[in-house]
């Protein structure tokens, strides 16, 4: 089954770096960045508990990969499977 997979994004190079990683694993499954620059968008990321980016939210729950240190491949990983 096809996880919803979101990343959210301010544009710096950690951030394209854990977009570039998490399509290249999610495979086929859909993938949408957010731009934190857009209120909307900041607000959205505060329900889900985003304190830095970039963040990766899979099926609605803040994956651990990324917590301020850069995405962590194998955690990513195994947040998608």
């Amino acid at each position: 089954m096809a996880k919803k997979i979101e990343v959210f994004s301010a544009g710096c190079s950690t951030c394209k770096e854990t977009i570039e990683s998490v399509k290249r694993l999610a495979g086929n499954q859909e993938v949408v960045i957010h731009d934190m620059h857009k209120p909307e968008v900041a607000a959205r990321a505060k329900r889900y508990g985003v304190r830095s980016v970039p963040a990766v939210v899979v099926d609605g729950k803040l994956a651990s990969c990324c917590a301020g240190r850069g995405p962590q491949e194998d955690v990513l990983k195994s947040s998608l499977a």
